[in-house]
């Protein structure tokens, strides 16, 4: 009875160790990323400045970049502040705690473009644009 419990076990660990690696492998192959999505945006505190981000890139708050967990690093988006309607192009570049409940956490230099450093957070819509570097993300704001 011991041995066929023991067996039992061992049987169901290999199966479940098996299925494992085939989900983790297919998620790797191919990521849906969300094209639209909503939510609430912050920016970083000037204690950052000078820190690294995920990408091994010196983090500054002179450059249009920011954190999100939901979207590959180094893509480009649109960040449109829903409260004013201003826009700007920003890569990703960070991570996020995984327990931060925003959306996007932006670069001061973003943040002003889009007009909410005075309010610290604002609701935005976010869209993917692709890892490719936009002909516009010269521009500040549109």
């Amino acid at each position: 009875m011991k041995n066929v419990l023991v067996l039992t076990v061992l049987i169901c660990s290999f199966f479940v160790s098996v299925a494992q690696s085939r989900d983790s492998v297919a998620l790797n192959k191919k990521r849906n990323v969300p094209v639209t999505q909503y939510g609430v945006a912050s920016f970083y505190a000037d204690k950052f400045e000078g820190k690294l981000t995920c990408t091994d890139e010196v983090f500054t708050q002179k450059k249009l970049t920011a954190a999100c967990n939901t979207l590959p690093l180094n893509c480009w988006i649109r960040v449109t502040n829903l409260k004013n309607n201003k826009s700007v192009l920003v890569r990703i570049n960070d991570r996020m705690h995984p327990a931060n409940p925003r959306l996007i956490d932006m670069s001061k230099s973003a943040a002003v473009a889009l007009g909410y450093t005075g309010h610290g957070l604002t609701r935005v819509k976010i869209t993917y644009l692709g890892k490719k570097k936009p002909e516009e993300a010269d521009m500040a704001t549109r």
